[in-house]
Order: structure tokens, then C-alpha cells, then sequence
């Protein structure tokens, strides 16, 4: 079942990721340094989801994940309205066509489950936090730097499922997904040092 959010939404609700104009500026000045601090972020997440180690309830993940799938969604088609550059939108169209997937298989499996989830409201805001709003002029880079942190973050929750999670099928289901989130990161990471230095 595909989640229908209002199409003022990610307009009316946007709200800018902290730190989100903080990488973008140690991005320009420290372009090398970022990278590697980037990829030492992504190799340590076993770590970090180790540190953070307590298994989250069936529900919790479903909440979780879907919310900030729901976050790249409206975060991509923002992309597809602001962005003049064909590689921004033609990895914005792969988010949303991604994550609608992933978010789909996340619900059906929840209901086949019986599983208590948050409704559309309540994902609705919990996804309001992590949208990107940024002014045109500045939105490529920004969006770049969004979709590095945001697949960090959904890389951990969902690693963090695969290995310490209650349910034997939605392990599985993150353990399938982290190959295309670790995908999706890596082209993100491309997109952001190329941004980057378009800004010195």
C-alpha cells in the first residue's frame, strides 16, 4: 500500500536537517577531510549500531524506516521541482521509486503481521524533521549532503535490524534492502563531492 501524503506537504512542512549547512561548508573547505570522515562514518556503522545495540520492537522499525523512507520521497520530488541538473533528478526519480518500494514491502509485511504501526499522520510527522528545505540557488549541494546523512542514518536502523531484531522476516527484509540503501549512499557521496566543488 503506497502512503499518499498532501501534495503541499514537503512545502508546508519542510523542515532543514541540522548540521545540513554545516556539511556543506566543511565539504568546501575540507574536501579531502570530509570524504574520508564520510566513509569512516559508513564503514564504522556496524559499530555505531553496535554501541546503540538494543533491538528496536517490531513496530518501532516499521515506524522508523517508513518515516524516513516517506522523508527521501518528498525529499526527491522537491528535487524533481528545484533542481536543473539531469544526474539530481535522475537519482531523486531512483529515491522515489526506491523507497515507495521499500516502504510498500515495509507495510504489506506489517500487516500481514497484525503489527500495531503508526498511521499517516503520525508518519507524517515524524518525516517533517528530516525533509530538506533549502533556496533554489543553493539546492544541489544541499540535497547531496541531505542524502548522505539521511542514507547513513537508514543504513544503521536498518543494519541494526538485521542483526538484532525481534522478527525473523523483517531481519531478513532489511538484511535484502542494505545492499541498495549501501548503493544509493555511495551515489550520494559522488553527488556531494562533485557539488561541493562546483561551490569553491
Amino acid at each position: 500500500m503506497t502512503l499518499a501524503l498532501p501534495k503541499k506537504f514537503a512545502f508546508t512542512c519542510a523542515l532543514l536537517l541540522s548540521a545540513g549547512t554545516a556539511v556543506a561548508q566543511t565539504n568546501s573547505e575540507n574536501a579531502n577531510g570530509a570524504t574520508s570522515g564520510t566513509a569512516t562514518s559508513t564503514a564504522n556503522t556496524g559499530t555505531a549500531a553496535s554501541a546503540n545495540a538494543q533491538a528496536m520492537t517490531p513496530e518501532g522499525f516499521v515506524d522508523d524506516a517508513t518515516a524516513k523512507g516517506i522523508a527521501e520521497i518528498e525529499t526527491a520530488k522537491l528535487a524533481l521541482e528545484k533542481s536543473q541538473a539531469q544526474d539530481i533528478k535522475k537519482f531523486a526519480q531512483m529515491m522515489i521509486d526506491d523507497h515507495t518500494k521499500m516502504n510498500d514491502q515495509l507495510r504489506q509485511l506489517a500487516q500481514q503481521k497484525k503489527l500495531e504501526v503508526a498511521d499517516n499522520a503520525q508518519l507524517m510527522d515524524m518525516a517533517k524533521k528530516l525533509i530538506l528545505q533549502v533556496r533554489d540557488e543553493s539546492f544541489d549541494p544541499a540535497y547531496a549532503n541531505n542524502q548522505v546523512m539521511a542514507h547513513e542514518q537508514t543504513i544503521e536502523i536498518y543494519r541494526n535490524e538485521a542483526n538484532n531484531g525481534q522478527d525473523q522476516e523483517l531481519k531478513a527484509l532489511a538484511k535484502e534492502s542494505l545492499p541498495k540503501l549501501e548503493a544509493h549512499l555511495q551515489q550520494a557521496k559522488a553527488l556531494q563531492s562533485k557539488y561541493a566543488e562546483k561551490q569553491q
